[in-house]
């Protein structure tokens, strides 16, 4: 809207974004940053606007691995790294970003469930800590009389939540984006206490729908930008809830996703700081970034 309003984007880079990236949002480039936006936005925090709301309750589970998938995550690491860094190495860690996307993708996997990869989706003898951890969950929050929303940005992870959910014979809606009617979903689940649970992707339920009908979010494996996540946990927080709404976010210890809260908690601090909770996703990543991301860790070894 306003062109070298900050500079040039080399300007903007070299004397504003490296330095608070590197120095954090105390250094005073920050407050000079601040100081130029703040007149151009407005930002309200949810808790201002809608005071009547119930509270809601945030919650990390940590999980462990199992055996078996232990043993994948090391083997799965092990053959990623070197060709993340070789490409970071001939192209930089930007010119790199496929191959760093596609080894965080399959770690990923990994964490939620081996089965949850397509070369291993029929393969007996795997299980997962975050899967276990995730079933019981379920029975305990349904035992207490709950209704849960439960996200999860993989449609083969759905798959499998969704064969243990018919398996144990639990009634359930699902949403993904090939859902049609999805209005019509909504308010069955809102209406019928005997459906307990609402199992959508993460991006599909993230924004525009009204679930006040569950009281307990489940999100089954995070990732970068905390507003989507919030954005999701909101369609149970929100006007018209009266209950105390009990947010649970699965990580796998000693992996990949230990590293991305790790990582997005102080990238999120560094971004609520400059005022904009939704800038998260834009926030690149440096070579030190990576090389924790894909550290290997001595727990992730069986016989430590």
């Amino acid at each position: 809207l306003m062109p070298g309003y900050l500079g040039t984007l080399e300007f903007f880079k070299s004397h504003l974004e490296r330095p608070i990236l590197e120095g954090g949002p105390q250094v005073p480039v920050a407050r000079i940053l601040n100081a130029r936006t703040r007149p151009f936005i407005l930002r309200r925090i949810k808790a201002d606007v809608e005071q009547d709301l119930p509270p809601k309750i945030e919650s990390v589970v940590r999980v462990s691995m199992t055996p078996s998938q232990r043993e994948l995550y090391a083997q799965v690491l092990q053959e990623v790294r070197p060709r993340v860094f070789e490409a970071i190495k001939k192209r930089g860690v930007r010119g790199a970003s496929v191959p760093i996307l596609a080894a965080l993708l399959r770690l990923r996997q990994v964490c939620n469930h081996p089965n949850s990869i397509d070369a291993f989706s029929d393969l007996k003898g795997y299980q997962s800590g975050k899967f276990l951890a995730l079933c019981e969950l379920i029975q305990e929050a349904l035992d207490s009389g709950n209704k849960i929303l439960l996200f999860s940005q993989f449609l083969a992870m759905l798959r499998i939540i969704r064969e243990w959910l018919d398996a144990e014979k639990i009634p359930h809606l699902y949403m993904d984006g090939s859902t049609k009617k999805r209005q019509d979903l909504v308010d069955q689940f809102n209406n019928d206490e005997n459906i307990r649970i609402f199992v959508s992707s993460l991006k599909t339920g993230g924004t525009g729908l009204n679930l006040t009908g569950a009281d307990t979010v489940i999100i089954y494996d995070p990732w970068w930008n905390p507003a989507v996540e919030d954005q999701a946990a909101d369609r149970a927080h929100r006007i018209g809830q009266k209950k105390t709404v009990n947010v649970y976010r699965l990580m796998t210890e000693h992996s990949i996703e230990e590293r991305i809260m790790s990582l997005k908690d102080r990238k999120s601090e560094l971004v609520d700081a400059l005022v904009n909770d939704n800038g998260l996703s834009t926030l690149k990543l440096s070579k030190a970034d990576v090389e924790g991301l894909f550290e290997f860790f001595a727990e992730s070894d069986p016989s430590s």
